[in-house]
């Protein structure tokens, strides 16, 4: 539901140079109710797919069926978001033994990989991680931006390790989806419109994407139009009845090697048959009452579990149930304290990746939280001619420059932004959250998890409260705070106010679910400012 109301705005003293004020741009003030049962949730970025793992639930599949039936879903109905040439991060909160395993299937750069075919040219793009430009953008688009994707192999290896269905099954739904097309409506649009001029690049993007040179326009009438999709629906079948490796060791390996080969990229066979998604043990930190845990040391899991763990030492009042002003400034404070270690020791990040996350809880409690991505919008904008596969551009997360912590080189993971967090309770899972957005996730994971831990509040409220962000040297101030707070923070740190939207997100994109330990009643919560991210209920209760 949105109710169309125009926002007052923010007006801090106004002899304060360090707070910029922005105009309103979409004055209205959406809202979006939770979901509540006892029956299994799945929240997604996309309605769609989020469909896909509620089905799987109903059909008998549990939380990690359900996870991974969405993620392929996605890759079909938001392919510029994830998909078969991405990478990600799993974490699994078993119910009945409380232990929390992560899945890790990040990038690998190629074993051939030659770090001096990515000259730095001097100056830096808002597009990457504040690394320098690179000599011809090799690092952003094309196929030498390219790294080994893991998506296949992490979302198969979850499957067979804790799932219960077979990959036929859990794909099947997707397969459908395919099949049918990419649905055109605005968010297709939109989409495509903002990756269109380097689309444009590469032939099998375009025919793909940009029908007749332009981004595809909803129908006028109303009807669905379908983007078709021919090409990937094979591959999705292939992979369906011949299973993950084939990806990396069989006849899918072989015709996306060839493609790889004929765009110039430096990937071989050999770096895929030699790709492995590993079950690693999560990070964690007890805090008031909980156990967090995360991913591994190269995801924002480092940086969010260090702002938590200064945050939890300053947070000595009294019950609340809404943080106050005090509060905000905490949490803006410990952030910019743990991103300039994180740029210091790790490096900066986009602003506006174009990641996916899904969170799952079925009626068992068993939770998943779920992190795949492309990196940028349509990741390196190729589109592989053979497989229909849109692959990622995993070579804008390493910096060019030599000698530092996460420097190019040949067969190396890099750093990203992804952080999928699992919350335990008295040893079972009671949380699974997580969002898109770049470096913004990590300012949302850590005070969404202070809204829920620390001031008991259930998932529609916290996720109905403005939200700030401290990633980078100035600190962004939703519109809705209030202006005592504004200028509090503006005493302290330079300001930006902002208005949240659907286009360009100024905050990153969260979905969660909870289960609470005195009850057996699901909650799933979708982003409020996303009108394509929903939580969808197994037999649709």
């Amino acid at each position: 539901m949105v109710s169309r109301q125009t926002r007052g705005r923010i007006r801090p003293p106004a002899l304060n140079l360090r707070c910029i004020i922005h105009p309103l741009t979409e004055n209205w003030i959406p809202t979006k109710p939770a979901k509540v049962s006892s029956e299994g949730i799945v929240v997604a970025q996309h309605a769609a797919a989020a469909a896909v793992g509620a089905e799987i639930l109903e059909a008998g599949g549990n939380a990690i069926d359900a996870a991974v039936a969405t993620a392929f879903a996605l890759g079909i109905v938001e392919p510029w978001m994830s998909g078969l040439g991405g990478a990600g991060y799993l974490l699994y909160g078993e119910a009945g033994s409380g232990k929390v395993h992560v899945v890790d299937f990040g990038l690998v750069s190629a074993a051939a990989l030659d770090p001096g075919r990515y000259k730095p040219t001097g100056g830096v793009s808002p597009d990457i991680f504040g690394w320098p430009l690179v000599e011809g953008d090799r690092n952003l688009k094309g196929y030498e931006s390219i790294c080994v994707p893991g998506s296949v192999d992490g979302l198969g290896l979850a499957l067979e390790r804790f799932g219960r269905k077979p990959l036929a099954e859990v794909m099947a739904p997707a397969i459908r989806l395919a099949e049918a097309g990419l649905p055109v409506d605005w968010h297709t649009t939109l989409s495509i419109a903002v990756a269109a001029e380097d689309l444009r690049d590469f032939n099998s993007s375009a025919e793909i994407f940009l029908p007749g040179g332009l981004p595809p326009a909803p129908a006028r009438d109303g009807s669905r139009r379908h983007l078709p999709l021919q090409r990937l629906a094979a591959t999705y079948r292939r992979l369906a009845a011949a299973g993950r490796r084939d990806f990396y060791e069989g006849e899918l390996a072989t015709a996306i090697v060839a493609d790889l080969a004929a765009g110039g990229s430096p990937l071989s066979a050999a770096d895929l048959a030699g790709y492995r998604a590993r079950l690693v043990e999560p990070l964690t930190l007890d805090y008031h009452g909980v156990r967090l845990h995360g991913a591994t040391a190269l995801t924002g899991a480092p940086t969010y579990l260090t702002a938590m763990e200064r945050i939890a030492g300053r947070m000595g009042w009294e019950p609340q149930s809404y943080p106050d002003m005090r509060s905000f400034l905490i949490y803006a404070e410990e952030l910019r304290r743990a991103f300039a270690e994180r740029l210091r020791t790790l490096g900066q990040s986009d602003p506006s990746s174009h990641t996916t996350h899904l969170s799952v809880v079925d009626r068992d409690g068993n939770m998943v939280a779920l992190t795949n991505t492309l990196l940028a919008r349509f990741g390196s904008k190729v589109v592989l001619p053979r497989t229909g596969i849109t692959m990622n551009n995993g070579m804008m997360w390493f910096d060019p420059e030599p000698g530092k912590p996460n420097s190019l080189g040949a067969g190396k993971r890099p750093l990203c932004n992804m952080c999928p967090v699992l919350i335990t309770r008295d040893g079972v899972p009671w949380a699974a959250l997580g969002a898109s957005g770049g470096r913004r996730i990590i300012p949302a994971m850590v005070q969404l998890t202070s809204f829920i831990v620390d001031f008991s509040m259930p998932l529609e409220r916290a996720f109905a409260v403005p939200r700030l962000d401290a990633s980078t040297d100035k600190v962004l101030c939703d519109n809705r705070f209030p202006p005592e707070l504004v200028a509090m923070i503006a005493a302290e740190m330079p300001v930006e106010v902002v208005e949240e939207g659907v286009y360009p997100g100024q905050f990153a994109n969260p979905s969660a679910v909870m289960r609470p330990l005195s009850s057996s009643r699901n909650t799933g919560m979708a982003h409020i400012h996303s009108p394509a991210a929903a939580a969808m209920v197994a037999g649709g209760g």
